[in-house]
């Protein structure tokens, strides 16, 4: 966000993110009570659509994340995060979703835990990891902290 004489400006990332999120609330609202493969099928089409609009080194990532969570928390709903993809609890609130860097044009991705994750550990405890490259070390370590953040 840049400021330019005590006025706050955002960037365009910034305001296609915060427009995202609210037509995602807004397509939340008119959902009512859908049933659950319905919301899953409909989050599945929206993850994949995101997935396919980024560049490629970002969709890789994006992609091998997205099978992670699906493998180790299936009971997870996909869905869209201020356009981004997105993992929820059967409450619905996001409990992990994938920031990939071309979305605000940063150094890196990041994979990060939202407030219903379940990782609270003592005073302080990590809920963001830089992504750049996702082996066999890198998935299982986060594949530990997504099947605790869903308990």
């Amino acid at each position: 966000m840049a400021t330019t004489d005590k006025t706050v400006v955002f960037s365009d990332e910034e305001r296609a993110a915060m427009k995202a999120a609210s037509t995602e609330r807004r397509k939340a609202r008119s959902r009512g009570k859908e049933d659950a493969e319905e919301l899953r099928r409909e989050g599945e089409a929206e993850v994949r659509a995101k997935l396919a609009e980024m560049p490629d080194d970002d969709r890789a990532l994006g992609e091998a994340l997205h099978a992670l969570v699906a493998e180790v928390a299936p009971h997870l709903v996909p869905r869209t995060y201020y356009g981004m993809p997105a993992y929820a609890n059967e409450a619905g609130k996001v409990v992990c979703f994938y920031k990939p860097r071309s979305k605000f044009t940063v150094r890196y991705s990041t994979f990060e835990f939202d407030q219903a994750a379940n990782l609270d550990d003592g005073a302080v405890w990590p809920v963001s990891y830089a992504v750049t490259a996702l082996g066999d070390e890198q998935l299982a370590f986060l594949g530990e902290r997504v099947r605790l953040a869903a308990s």
